[in-house]
This record gives structure tokens, sequence and C-alpha cells, in this order.
């Protein structure tokens, strides 16, 4: 299973029995339920608003989007928008949920709270999945919107979180590579040191479901002919699914660069909780947001 285009996706969740429902928390905000109202009036997913009942009935009116009493859950301050969402996943009445009008800290607090967030246990990390035109198919990118400098257990977490979203949208074996200046390990370049230890934990079965190469290059992951010139022999050469970047710098870099200068389009998600978190930025595009809720519907749930 592979997929090229982002309207492949929307077709596998028009294909699906189950709707899902979105917790949109602290929904006054004018671009994230112009979001969300799309797909509402798609039909592809439902919706909990949640915030100032007084404001969100405006902005819903001002961006011509229909909503009632019973699809608002009533909530002051971003804090308390926070903690409802979670509440409305834990109780089953939402399925995944979506930042609106607060700061990632105040979304992200309640979610993290030991007695009664949403956190498994792991690592929660940014995946991004591109739609790259010069690509022969979508390639998922991690971690570059959670953790700064992530350690080398941390990023056996970030694979495993990456591993999960290609699992759920039909990979059964994602080649993943992860990246680093040069092929071949270097104890002056920790990051390809910890690439190798990485692959040697996928060899050894402690990293499953997908093929683990590293320390490889940018261009060799992405370019077979790259790899063939240099003699560097991989499956996954030429056809990553999965690129882990060293941190969140460079993650950060290469999205934006694939996004503004590759005319890439994306959808991002935070994963290693028990829903997806749609969490874009303010500057982000409709379409990404579209993206974005088409993914987590894809991810969220058993």
């Amino acid at each position: 299973m592979v997929y090229k285009k982002f309207e492949e996706l929307l077709a596998l969740v028009d294909t699906k029995a189950d709707k899902k429902t979105v917790a949109l928390v602290r929904a006054e905000d004018d671009h994230a339920l112009e979001a969300v109202a799309e797909v509402v009036k798609k039909g592809l997913i439902d919706a909990v608003l949640v915030g100032n009942r007084e404001a969100i009935k405006k902005t819903a009116e001002k961006i011509g989007f229909s909503v009632t009493d019973d699809q608002i859950v009533d909530a002051e301050d971003p804090e308390s928008a926070a903690a409802e969402g979670v509440k409305l996943i834990r109780e089953g009445r939402a399925d995944f949920l979506m930042k609106g009008k607060l700061e990632t800290s105040q979304m992200l607090r309640p979610v993290v709270n030991k007695q009664t967030g949403l956190n498994k246990g792991g690592v929660m990390s940014h995946v991004s999945l591109t739609e790259v035109p010069a690509y022969h198919k979508m390639v998922l990118t991690t971690d570059g919107g959670m953790l700064p400098y992530p350690t080398l257990e941390q990023k056996k977490h970030i694979i495993e979180n990456a591993v999960y979203v290609m699992n759920r949208l039909g990979y059964e074996e994602p080649k993943v590579c992860v990246l680093a200046a040069s092929e071949t390990p270097n104890p002056k370049m920790p990051e390809s040191m910890e690439a190798a230890a990485l692959k040697e934990m996928n060899q050894k079965g402690e990293i499953e479901n997908c093929i683990v190469e590293g320390p490889i290059s940018f261009d060799l992951a992405m370019v077979k002919e790259k790899a063939e010139i240099k003699g560097y022999e991989s499956p996954c050469a030429g056809d990553a699914d999965i690129l882990i970047v060293p941190n969140i710098h460079a993650g950060n870099i290469l999205g934006k660069c694939l996004i503004e200068m590759a005319n890439s389009k994306m959808a991002g998600l935070i994963v290693g909780a028990q829903c997806p978190i749609v969490l874009t930025s303010r500057g982000a595009s409709s379409e990404e947001k579209f993206n974005s809720l088409m993914l987590a519907c894809i991810v969220s749930g058993k």
C-alpha cells in the first residue's frame, strides 16, 4: 500500500463506516473553526466545540457555520477548555483533539497529566505526512515539532510512533531512514552513532514492523540514483517512507523547505497519546488543516 497524494487519503476516510468526532479546543478561532466546518459540512466528521459559548456562536455565524447548543461545551478560559477536551476523549465522546485559540503549552498540560491525562507512558512526538511532487510517494518526517534534542531512547519511541501512523495507513513494513550528514558512523557526530544504534535495535527485533536504515543522508534516502552512484546498498535507499531527523531544528527546517520551496503539501499531528492531536500553526493553510483532520481520522481509534 503506497499513497502518492492526499486525495487518496480522503477517499480512505470516505470509506470508513464509523464517523469520527473531533473536539476543537477553544473553538472561538476563525481559522481552526473554518477547517472543522469544512469537514463537517462534507459529512466526513462530527465536531464538539469547546470554549466560550457566545464567542463560538459569533465566530460560527461570521463564517457561515450553523451550530447548535448541544454541540458546544462551555469553558471560559484556555485551561478549563483544554481540560474539558481531554475529558471528552476519556469519556469516549470524541476521538481526537484539535488546538484552537490557545497556546500549545496550555493545550498539552492536561494531556500529560499523570492522573487525568491521555499520556500512555511513552513519548509524544510530532509527525508530518508530506506530499512531495518530486518524490514517488508520500513521506513522513519526524520529529520537527515536539522534542528539541531527543535521546537515543526517545528516538526509538519516535520511530515507533511514526511506524504506528504508517501502519494505520496500511503500510505493513515502512522503510525508516535515520538521517545524518554521512553514511559512516562517526563518534564526532553523535547523530550518526545513534542512527547506527537504532538500525541495530531494529535488526535485533527491539524496533518492530519496519526496516530501519542509518546513518543515511537525505539525498540517498530519497533518490535511488544517488545511492547507486555512491554504492550505498539498502532496501530503504531512494524509497524512504519515514525520515527521522536528528533534532527539532532539522525537522522544522526540512518541513518548511519542502512546503515553501518544493511545492509540497503536508498534514501534522502529535501522536503517542491516547488520541492524535491536530496542532497546526496559525500560519498553516486551510488545506494543511483539512489534511491534518483527515489524517487524524485515519490514525484515531483502535
